[in-house]
């Protein structure tokens, strides 16, 4: 082999050790870049704002995946959690989705039921009332012309607000008034058999319903005697 042959392999295993070595590196940087980022695990966040107290379900968030060492200790990976839970505050559309953003939704007492009426949002104590609240629900219904006069009734008394909805825009029942679509909120309550009935009587056949916001802490129960209210009684 003479001098320029040997230079050839000189160089040619110096060309092998190169390569060897840059591979090296190559590893090196892969094995630190997985080392602080770690392997991915399934996230979700908050499709569009969800406002507060609103009842949760699947379809209001969307999978990502995310680092596993990045990912928060409380953030919600199994949508199965967001069974029967309500929004604490609202949540902003596109936040991560963490267990103390949710709480559980109040539940039956025995003998009780749960019932949905839609409350107009003029007649509402409006951005008020919330899942836990105690309220009062009074009815006004229309006189008869010769006959009963106006009425104001207390229907129910201490009734307890299981949850708040979205306010929905909803056709204005009094079609005499001439006017257009308005807003109202639906608003479940847990209420006895026969305060259900009061509540769907009132729904159906009274010109309005109302709420009235009871302060925390108030047991004080209304006078028998104040539970219906006509304009002579101030006579």
């Amino acid at each position: 082999m003479n001098s320029r042959q040997r230079r050839g392999v000189i160089l040619l295993l110096l060309s092998v050790l190169c390569a060897l070595g840059a591979f090296a590196g190559v590893l090196s940087v892969i094995d630190d870049v997985n080392s602080k980022v770690g392997p991915e695990v399934t996230a979700y966040r908050v499709k569009d704002d969800i406002q507060p107290f609103t009842p949760l379900g699947a379809a209001d968030f969307e999978k990502i995946t995310m680092p596993e060492r990045w990912l928060p200790g409380t953030a919600v990976t199994d949508l199965r959690r967001t069974e029967g839970k309500i929004a604490v505050t609202t949540l902003k559309a596109g936040s991560l989705l963490q267990s103390d953003m949710i709480v559980d939704r109040p539940a039956l007492a025995p003998g009780q039921q749960e019932i949905a009426i839609m409350i107009d949002a003029e007649t509402g104590v409006a951005g008020k009332i919330t899942p836990g609240s105690t309220v009062n629900i009074y009815a006004t219904f229309a006189g008869e012309r010769g006959g009963t006069a106006a009425q104001s009734r207390l229907i129910v008394s201490r009734a307890k607000v299981l949850a708040v909805g979205k306010l929905t825009p909803i056709e204005n029942r009094d079609d005499r008034a001439g006017r257009g679509p308005t807003e109202a909120v639906p608003i479940t309550f847990a209420l006895t058999a026969a305060d259900t009935q009061r509540v769907t009587y009132a729904e159906s056949f009274a010109e309005h319903v109302r709420l009235t916001l009871v302060a925390p802490g108030d047991g004080t129960a209304p006078d028998p005697r104040d539970r219906t209210y006509t304009l002579d009684k101030d006579k």
